[in-house]
């Protein structure tokens, strides 16, 4: 036998590493609102199955790499598994483990029969050609393919993934199955059973909660969107179309500025045109870092983990901010912005757009019936404002803060389905 002995050196803590620590430091809290026996803890912090997979493409030129791809079920009490694919060069089994964990507390949260899951290959999209992101794809869902499908987990988009994405995964999954079989991935093409408002569903989900949580008229207030991606560049042009007044945007390529607001369909149509929202003509450049302490009414982190920090958590001066990303505040910045009296619609709230029109999808596809965008978007308002109202009323009950009464009643109801299933001997 032989024995290995631990480095001395400390394992350097990375982004995916602070991510599972924020999301275990969130259920701690819950479980102590809850009053969870420890035997429950582990369980609700104990993914269900975790999968890391080698993941062969081979490049246009001849050459192989092989990058790393893994696939977490959090929880399935409540429901089949249910999470995005993320295409990301920082993914990683940590990471990936509290983005599932999230979206188990977000699906109890809003109320939809699923259990939390989430997806990822280490790998930078942009770097690939069509075909090679083509056949990255099919070989990585081969490899995820025991745990997936329609009653067992349904993949859906995320960071670096499209609907595109989506349809390469029902495809494959298909082939192997003998049969089409749609209900396995959300967010799909229409032309495939995709749900009409799904592309944008997790931006209305952010704008519907944002003017909630605002309690007066849109008009007139002044917003910051970090993150001018797929979910903050649709939450911009929704809180504009709503009356807001939108100042500043920031993506990968740097920042910009408006104090009279900015043109948010012309930006959108410079960014399709140029790959950012560096260099727009119409606007004053500014560090992607001082958009956060910007003097505006509400603040929209939405690209990814981690960015509001205890070293600039002190200088945020929005007094409300809506989460579109998942987990963009550290628990030390909760609580400085908790001191400063900053509002915080937590992300497994606020995002939660996205599951709840892929659930509806997943249900029309089930089905084999389609909706209407009016209805599908009817049925999104009405959950997103009854979870708000609830998340809200409890707050107020209990004096929590937004982020610890969603995580109440998310927990609480996952540790319920979990008291009333058992345990299988």
């Amino acid at each position: 036998m032989t024995l290995v002995v631990p480095s001395k050196t400390p394992a350097p803590i990375t982004p995916g590493r602070q991510a599972l620590d924020s999301a275990l430091h969130q259920l701690g809290q819950a479980g102590d609102h809850l009053g969870l026996d420890d035997g429950l803890r582990l369980m609700l912090a104990t993914p269900r199955r975790s999968l890391t997979v080698s993941v062969p493409v081979r490049r246009e030129n001849g050459r192989l790499d092989v990058v790393q791809g893994f696939r977490v079920q959090h929880n399935v009490s409540r429901g089949p598994a249910k999470g995005g694919i993320r295409f990301h060069p920082s993914a990683d089994l940590d990471e990936v483990t509290a983005l599932a964990m999230w979206m188990t507390w977000k699906c109890a949260l809003v109320g939809i029969p699923y259990g939390g899951a989430k997806g990822g290959v280490a790998v930078a999209p942009e770097t690939l050609t069509t075909r090679e992101l083509e056949r990255l794809t099919r070989r990585y869902v081969n490899e995820i393919l025991p745990l997936i499908g329609p009653e067992k987990d349904i993949p859906a988009p995320d960071v670096g993934t499209d609907e595109q994405t989506m349809a390469w995964i029902m495809d494959t999954f298909s082939v192997n199955a003998g049969y089409s079989v749609p209900g396995v991935v959300t967010g799909k093409p229409t032309a495939l059973g995709g749900s009409l408002g799904r592309a944008g569903a997790t931006s209305r989900g952010v704008q519907i909660v944002a003017l909630a949580a605002l309690g007066r008229s849109p008009e007139g207030v002044t917003v910051a969107v970090q993150g001018f991606g797929k979910v903050g560049a649709l939450a911009a042009q929704y809180l504009s179309d709503a009356g807001c007044t939108v100042v500043a945007v920031s993506d990968v390529s740097g920042a910009v500025h408006a104090s009279s607001g900015l043109d948010i369909a012309d930006l959108r149509a410079w960014v399709a045109e140029t790959g950012g929202v560096r260099g727009y003509r119409h606007a004053d450049a500014l560090d992607r870092d001082e958009l956060f302490e910007l003097d505006v009414d509400l603040l929209v982190p939405a690209a990814l983990e981690g960015v509001i920090t205890a070293a600039n958590a002190p200088r945020i001066r929005a007094r409300l901010i809506v989460e579109g990303a998942n987990g963009p505040t550290t628990p030390e910045a909760d609580e400085i912005l908790a001191e400063h009296g900053t509002t915080v619609v937590p992300d497994i709230l606020a995002n939660a757009g996205g599951v709840i029109v892929s659930y509806l999808e997943w249900v029309q596809n089930m089905q084999a019936y389609s909706w209407s965008a009016a209805e599908v978007e009817m049925r999104l308002r009405d959950l997103m404002e009854s979870a708000y109202g609830e998340v809200k009323s409890l707050s107020a009950d209990r004096g929590l803060t937004l982020r610890q009464a969603a995580h109440v009643i998310g927990v609480g109801r996952v540790a319920e389905a979990h008291q009333m299933r058992g345990l299988y001997p």
